[in-house]
This record gives structure tokens, sequence and C-alpha cells, in this order.
């Protein structure tokens, strides 16, 4: 299977959407906070991307110590533009969220949650969107054998089973379900899909594993080409059928499937419009990125002046033009992927587009 080339009406709207991407960077505009809110997870998932060199028997943040970060931010922003959105570990494991989520209700900021679901009973989701939860991601990797298997847990199929349930028959939020494509689940990602279409899920977001943390160590969890095109042309043939809302994940920039496998064109917001704040109060452009990419840190920095004045690499990839991007026909549009896949030496780990084209 060849990956599709790039028209030219696609190219002149790529053209133009990287003029967008330089004044969405000068501008900088917060729309996002991330925050990693524990290390403690209930799984050991196989793909974890978590900074595996930091103990899960590291203190969650306090609550009021996010707090006073967002207090920093508030003044400068509308709250009700700035979506916060709760990762961990596992966000679950804290029993302060309902806390956190009214304080963030009372600021005007709407609020969510990354989740695997083992904790995500319909009592937990009242209580949680009676606090002021609006969206929740839910992490299903296909069906029992593949979920169980990368997840680690014998339970855990079953309570993401249960998590589904809540979750689709909850009024007023916005939600959807990411599943991590490797070698194990591909071959079903047809049936996957109508299993999630049965269950009444409207919103499908598809992703695959860069080598970070955990995943690092296992190359059976990668994707060969072929099947990551196969992946992209399923991800395009789903979108079509219409019967699902589905997307791929902000991995990189894909060639001719760009517009096709999502509802825009491929930007990395990391430091552009999204501001993660990490456990340890580190401040960086997202907490997926795990490389030496921090910009200061709440405990010692005003996180409104980092954002301002000290996310230059974020903003300005002339920095990773080097090695495979350095004669890239396509940096302009790609500037060298998302800031997630570079290692601590600030090397690309692969490239999505690359893949594409073997």
């Amino acid at each position: 299977m060849a990956s599709i080339k790039i028209g030219l009406r696609k190219r002149l709207a790529l053209n133009l959407f990287a003029g967008i991407k330089k004044e969405m960077a000068e501008k900088h505009e917060l729309r996002e906070i991330f925050w990693e809110s524990t290390l403690r997870c209930n799984l050991n998932c196989r793909h974890c991307g978590s900074d595996c060199r930091s103990s899960s028997a590291t203190p969650d943040m306090p609550a009021a110590d996010f707090l006073a970060a967002v207090d920093k931010i508030t003044p400068h922003v509308d709250p009700h533009k700035v979506l916060v959105v709760i990762t961990g570990g596992e966000a679950l494991c804290r029993k302060d969220l309902e806390q956190v989520g009214r304080e963030l209700y009372k600021r005007g900021y709407p609020w969510g949650l990354v989740t695997n679901g083992m904790l995500l009973t319909r009592e937990r989701m009242r209580s949680l969107v009676g606090a002021g939860m609006r969206s929740i991601t839910l992490s299903m990797d296909g069906f029992e054998e593949q979920h169980n298997y990368i997840r680690q847990n014998p339970n855990s199929w079953r309570n993401a089973v249960r998590a589904l349930e809540v979750m689709t028959t909850t009024e007023g939020i916005v939600y959807d379900v990411v599943t991590c494509v490797n070698r194990d689940n591909y071959k079903q990602l047809s049936e996957f899909k109508e299993f999630l279409i049965s269950k009444g899920c409207k919103a499908w977001r598809l992703f695959t594993i860069f080598p970070v943390g955990r995943a690092a160590e296992d190359e059976a969890l990668q994707l060969p080409p072929e099947e990551y095109r196969g992946l992209m042309q399923f991800i395009a043939d789903t979108r079509k059928e219409g019967r699902i809302k589905c997307n791929y994940a902000c991995e990189g920039f894909l060639g001719g499937y760009e517009a096709e496998v999502r509802d825009n064109f491929f930007g990395c917001m990391a430091g552009v419009s999204i501001v993660g704040i990490k456990i340890d109060g580190a401040i960086s452009g997202c907490t997926s990125i795990r490389a030496g990419f921090d910009q200061g840190n709440i405990y010692t920095d005003d996180i409104w002046e980092v954002w301002q004045n000290r996310f230059e690499p974020f903003r300005n990839r002339e920095w990773a033009r080097k090695g495979e991007c350095a004669e890239c026909k396509m940096w302009k549009f790609c500037q060298g992927n998302g800031m997630h896949l570079y290692d601590d030496n600030h090397e690309l780990l692969h490239c999505n587009y690359h893949r594409l084209c073997k």
C-alpha cells in the first residue's frame, strides 16, 4: 500500500496553514493547561510514555500548589476559553479531584481528565460532573485479550467497558475513547469500531506508540510501515463512513493523509497554545514531552512570565532542522514533528512522514 500524494489543492492549503501556525506561535494564546497531577497508577501498561525515571512513590502535587499556578495565569486569560486537562499516572487515584474541579469551576475554567477507567464508576462520574467536569478521555486498547495484554491486568477490560457505558450514558460531557494501535490489535480495528458504535460511542481517537518510557523497550509494539499506512487508510475510510467521529492523534505530519485522518492539519501546539505542569512543578509545553524541554518551575518561577518569554524552542523550530529534517521538502509543513518525539539530546526519535513513504 503506497502513501497518497499531496495534490495541488492540499499543498496550497498546507502553505496557507503554515502561515497560520507561524502567527499562532507569535501570539501564543494559551488555550489548554495540562496537569500531571500524580504518578500513581493502578495499572502497569506496556506502552506507558510516562517518565519511568521518576517513581510512582513521588508525592502527588498538592492541589493548593497547582491552583496557585493557575491563579498566576488567570488575570491574563479568559478562563472560559482555557481548558484544564488533568492527567497522571491515573488521575482518579487522587481523592481530591472534585475539590480541585470545584476550585477550577469557581475560577471559570472548564476542566476534564484522562483515565484508564479502572475507578470510573457511575457514582464517581456523578461526583465529577457535579464538581464541574465537562470532558473525559477513556483509554481502551481493543478487545479483552488485547486490552489486558497491554494493560497487564486481567480486570482492566471489564472495568474499561463499565467506564465506557458510564461515559456514553452521562449527559452534559464531551468524551472520546483513545486507542493505542499496535501489532497485537491492528487486525481487529474494524471489529472494535463496530463494538464502540454498538456501545453508543460517538468519538474515537487513535494513536501509535512512540518509543519513550516503557514503550522504548518493546519494539513489538511498533507498527511496521505497511500497517502504519493501513491504519491511516482505515481512519480515512472510517471518517468517510460518518458513523463514529474518528481522528488520528497529534503524532506528526502525515503527507497526503493530512486533513484525511484528522479534523485539521498537523501542528504541534505544545508551547504554542498548550502548557504542561509536571508532577515536580516543571513547566513544559505538554506533559507528554519527557525530554529536556522544561522552561521553568512553578516553585521558582512565575508561570505566566515563563509562558510569555521562555518557550522559544517550541515557537521557533529552526533548531530541529537537522539530520533527516535538514533537506526534507516537507519541513515547512512539519517543522520536525511533535515535540514529544525528541530524546534528551533533542534528536528526533522517528518521523511519521518518512514511515508512510517507506
